[in-house]
């Protein structure tokens, strides 16, 4: 049966809504029309009291959650356990993250997403391979014994999952601007993280596909007088997607609002690099033989090096209206919207429209999640 929510606050690309239903045939928007249109007649209402009705968080790095690593449990298990820990907190879409680990590994993970997304996991839009084509002098939390050179071998397995969208993370300097074409011409969505390039480096990979900047200023050359560095390029570059952790610990906020204020907004995405913490009570988990601790909100390592983050979509979409001074609108778009264009679901994910997904959030005045629909189906309530 058809449904319509209805008494709600609509964030729509047009603003604020008030006035209107959202009638939801199936896993999909059918229309959004006045809340006293015929055309609502005959379906089941669901009376949303005057809460805000926003959609759905795309979330392009989930490391874990629920006590879950994905390195660890690169299962279909394991990643169904991870959404619906998140999807606690919003988010509807989300891209399984693996950090670097042996090529096997990376296989069995490609592989459970493949089946994930077959077997209907709710939100699993894809996976994120982030590593281990990375640089040693900017390897963060990474181990950097797993590290390799990128050559043309490995583009079969980079660009082999059959079902949605393979996001990968790399420095562009251990490979060659051929590769990365090659990456790009197969579908695979690039963006350069835990690199120490030059803003030339960058300016190359860029021409031959680079899409992206993983966790924008973190693990990366920065912008200095004489050499921009990759944060350099990626602030010059107006087309050119970042992501960025809004947690207050991993870029002072203020070294965010430069950002916001260099590029245009729609090129920003919030989000978590989030950790087996979020959505768990545990306050330390297992890194590849390290223990990571949780400490005021931060997970570090023995050495206090930040490893990830215990940060969650809802809380991210808070901090950057609190932190950064967004509007609430450009806020919520961070979360939805631009992270669906990066993902090219533009058509399909990141707006209340008629035609698209019916994955959104139900919230309060404060911006706390109370419900997550994922395919016009209620998957998480407060």
């Amino acid at each position: 049966m058809a449904l319509a929510l209805t008494n709600a606050r609509l964030f729509t690309r047009e603003g604020l809504t008030v006035g209107h239903s959202v009638l939801l045939e199936g896993a999909h928007i059918a229309a959004i029309v006045p809340a006293h249109s015929a055309a609502a007649r005959g379906a089941a209402v669901v009376d949303l009291g005057g809460r805000l009705l926003l959609p759905g968080f795309i979330d392009t790095q989930v490391n874990g959650g629920g006590g879950v690593l994905f390195n660890e449990s690169p299962t279909v298990e394991g990643i169904r356990a991870i959404g619906a820990a998140h999807r606690c907190f919003g988010t509807t879409g989300f891209l399984p993250t693996l950090i670097s680990d042996d090529l096997a590994v990376l296989a069995t993970a490609i592989q459970a997403v493949d089946a994930a997304i077959a077997a209907g996991v709710p939100g699993v839009l894809g996976i994120h391979i982030e590593g281990p084509f990375l640089s040693e002098a900017r390897k963060g939390v990474h181990d950097a014994s797993r590290f390799l050179e990128l050559d043309h071998d490995m583009v079969g397995l980079l660009s082999s999952l059959r079902r949605g969208k393979t996001l990968m993370t790399l420095a562009p300097e251990v490979t060659s601007p051929d590769v990365i074409q090659r990456l790009a011409d197969a579908g695979v969505i690039l963006a350069a993280g835990h690199t120490d390039a030059t803003i030339e480096e960058i300016d190359v990979a860029r021409r031959h596909g680079l899409r992206g900047f993983t966790h924008l200023f973190n693990a990366m050359s920065q912008l200095a007088a004489r050499e921009p560095g990759t944060v350099g390029a990626a602030l010059g570059d107006q087309d050119s997607y970042c992501g960025i952790i809004v947690d207050g610990h991993h870029v002072d906020p203020r070294v965010l609002g430069i950002a916001l204020r260099a590029k245009r907004h729609d090129r920003f995405m919030l989000v978590t690099d989030a950790m087996p913490c979020v959505g768990a009570s545990e306050s330390t988990f297992q890194l590849q033989g390290r223990t990571i601790r949780v400490e005021d909100g931060v997970c570090v390592d023995e050495q206090g090096t930040l490893a990830g983050t215990a940060l969650d979509m809802g809380r991210a979409v808070r901090n950057a209206i609190a932190l950064l001074g967004l509007p609430a609108a450009e806020a919520v778009r961070m979360a939805s919207e631009y992270p669906a264009n990066f993902l090219r679901l533009e058509a399909t994910h990141g707006r209340l429209a008629a035609g698209y997904r019916a994955d959104f959030v139900i919230a309060d005045e404060g911006f706390n999640v109370l419900e997550t629909w994922i395919g016009g189906e209620r998957v998480a309530a407060a």
